[in-house]
C-alpha cells in the first residue's frame, strides 16, 4: 500500500486512534488470556517521527512480547501504519530503581532499529494506585504456626534457618525461596512461621499466604468476571507472597494460569519482592509445569524438609502435650514416637484422640489406650523394621560386593552403580533420613545421597536393566521382613 503524504500528516495527528486499531487486530489474533497477560498492559506512548515508542509495565512484559508477538507486531504495525512506523522502543514504567525510567530500545522492524535510546519520564503504574494498605489486607496467615512451636530437627535444620533469615530481612538474602518434601512434613507450618515473624519485624509489609489451588480458583473467577487486570495488579502489589502447594499450578491444561503467575512473578522479583513457595517435590522432579517457570523457582535458595526423625517426632509429641497441658507417660510417647513415622499430622491427630477418649470415657491415657487407637493412625508392619544395614547387604549380595567395597571411596562402575542403588532403596523402604542414609553408606553427605536418588530414578525410565534390578532388590527386601 503506497502511504501518501497526507495519509502519513493523518497518522502523526491521530497516533492514539491508530494504536486502538492495532490492539483491536491483536486482539482478534491471540487468546483473551494472552492479551489479558501482556497488551493490556501496553499503551502508546508518543509517535513521532518514525520512532514508535509503547509504555510496557515491567521488564518482563517487554521480554513477553518479543519472545511471543514480535512477528504479530511486526505486521499489524505494517498494515496499520504503513511505513512511518521504522523504530520501535519501549518505555519501561517498572524496573529496578537503579535503571530509572529509561527506555530500551528493541527492534520489532528488523534491520531498521539504530542503538540511540529514548529517555521519558516514568508514570506513575497501576500498582500505587490499587496496593492495599496494611491494614487492610487479610494477610490469610495461620496465627498457631510460628517459629516458636515449630520443632527444630536434623530433617528441617537448613529450612528453618533459611526461613529465620529470610523473616529477619525479606527478599536481602535468598528470593525465591523453595522448600520441598513429603506431605506432612512441616512445610505450611515453616512458610506460615516466616510470613508471621516478617509481619511482627516489618509491620509495613503487604503479606499475603494462599494455596496454589485458591489462586488458581481466583484466576478462573477473574477470568470470568472479565476482572483479570485487577487480579493481576492485585497480586503484583504484595509485598511477600508466599504460595503453598504450587505444583498444583502444574498441568497442561494449566497453561494460562501459569502464564499469569509467571508474569506476576517476575515483576514481584524484579521489583525486590519476597517470593516464598513450598512443594511436594523439587522443581527438577515437576512435570507439565513451563520451563520458565522452573528456571526461575530455582533462582533462590531450595531447602528440602524430610519426614521427621524418631527423635524429632518424640520432641513434637512433647511439646504438643505440654501445650495441651496433659499428663501421659513417657512410655507412652515413645510407643507413639516409634510407631507412627508417616508425618506431623499423624502424631498430632492421635494426641487430639487421646485427648477426647479420655474426656469421653473418664480414662487415663496409657499404653493401653494407645494401643486400641493405634490401628487408626498406622498401617500394620511387620515386627522387623528394615534397616540401612539391611539393605547394604541385600545389595552386595546382588551384586557380589563386600560391605566394605561399597563403603569405599572407590568409584568404578560396578561399585558407584551399587551404591546409588543402595542409596535409592534405604530412602524408598527405610524410616531415615538422607544425612542417615548418607553417613551408614560410606560417611556420604546429604548431597550425595540426594543425587543418587535421582540419578535411579531417570535411570528407571530409560533403561530396563535399572528397572529390573530395583524391582528384584525391592522383592528381596521385603522378602526379608
Amino acid at each position: 500500500m503506497r502511504i501518501t503524504k497526507a495519509k502519513m500528516v493523518e497518522t502523526e495527528q491521530n497516533p492514539k486512534l491508530l494504536w486502538g486499531r492495532c490492539l483491536e487486530i491483536i486482539r482478534d489474533n491471540i487468546t483473551p488470556e494472552q492479551f489479558a497477560a501482556s497488551f493490556a498492559f501496553v499503551e502508546l506512548h508518543s509517535l513521532e517521527n518514525g520512532k514508535l515508542i509503547l509504555d510496557v509495565q515491567s521488564e518482563f512484559v517487554k521480554e513477553y512480547l518479543e519472545e511471543n508477538f514480535l512477528q504479530l507486531m511486526a505486521s499489524t504495525f505494517k498494515r496499520v501504519f504503513g511505513n512511518s512506523v521504522t523504530k520501535l522502543y519501549y518505555n519501561v514504567k517498572v524496573v529496578k530503581s537503579k535503571r530509572g525510567g529509561d527506555v530500551k530500545e528493541k527492534g520489532a522492524m528488523p534491520k531498521r532499529v539504530d542503538n540511540g535510546p529514548a529517555r521519558t519520564d516514568a508514570r506513575k503504574t497501576p500498582d500505587d494506585v490499587t496496593a492495599p494498605q496494611v491494614q487492610d489486607l487479610d494477610s490469610q496467615l495461620i496465627p498457631d504456626y510460628t517459629f516458636e512451636n515449630y520443632i527444630e530437627g536434623e530433617s528441617n535444620r537448613l529450612a528453618r534457618s533459611v526461613g529465620e533469615s529470610i523473616a529477619n530481612n525479606p527478599a536481602k538474602t535468598f528470593n525465591p525461596f523453595f522448600v520441598f518434601g513429603p506431605s506432612g512434613c512441616g512445610k505450611t507450618h515453616l512458610i506460615n512461621a516466616i510470613g508471621l515473624r516478617i509481619k511482627e519485624l516489618h509491620p509495613e509489609l503487604r503479606v499475603l499466604y494462599l494455596s496454589a489451588h485458591l489462586f488458581m480458583v481466583q484466576y478462573r473467577d477473574a477470568t470470568i468476571q472479565n476482572k483479570l487486570n485487577d487480579f493481576i495488579r492485585f497480586y503484583q502489589s504484595i509485598d511477600v507472597l508466599i504460595i503453598d502447594d504450587v505444583q498444583e499450578l502444574a498441568g497442561e491444561k494449566r497453561a494460562a494460569t501459569q502464564n499469569t503467575f509467571f508474569h506476576i512473578f517476575n515483576h514481584l522479583h524484579v521489583n525486590g519482592k519476597q517470593i516464598i513457595l513450598s512443594a511436594d517435590r523439587p522443581p527438577i522432579a515437576m512435570q507439565d509445569l513451563e520451563d520458565r517457570l522452573l528456571t526461575r523457582f530455582k533462582w533462590g535458595m531450595q531447602a528440602e524438609i524430610e519426614k521427621p526423625t524418631q527423635n524429632l517426632r518424640l520432641g513434637i509429641l512433647s511439646a504438643k502435650v505440654e501445650k495441651e497441658g496433659l499428663n501421659i507417660p513417657a512410655k507412652v510417647l515413645k510407643f507413639i514416637a516409634e510407631n507412627i513415622d508417616d508425618s506431623v499430622r499423624g502424631l498430632e491427630g492421635i494426641i487430639n484422640s487421646l485427648m477426647v477418649n479420655s474426656v469421653v470415657y473418664n480414662c487415663d491415657i496409657n499404653m493401653a489406650l494407645v494401643k486400641k487407637l493405634m490401628p487408626q493412625f498406622v498401617e500394620k508392619h511387620s515386627k522387623k523394621v528394615l534397616t540401612i544395614e539391611d539393605v547394604k547387604q541385600i545389595v552386595c549380595n546382588h551384586f557380589h560386593l563386600k560391605i566394605n567395597q561399597l563403603d569405599s571411596r572407590e568409584r568404578t562402575q560396578r561399585i558407584a552403580y551399587a551404591r546409588q542403588i543402595a542409596m535409592y532403596l534405604a530412602d524408598q523402604m527405610t524410616d531415615n533420613s538422607r544425612m542417615q542414609i548418607g553417613r551408614v553408606i560410606g560417611n556420604r553427605n546429604h548431597a550425595t545421597v540426594v543425587h543418587a536418588v535421582k540419578q535411579i530414578q531417570d535411570m528407571m525410565e530409560t533403561e530396563d536393566r535399572v528397572r529390573e534390578d530395583v524391582e528384584e532388590l525391592t522383592l528381596a527386601l521385603k522378602a526379608s521382613l
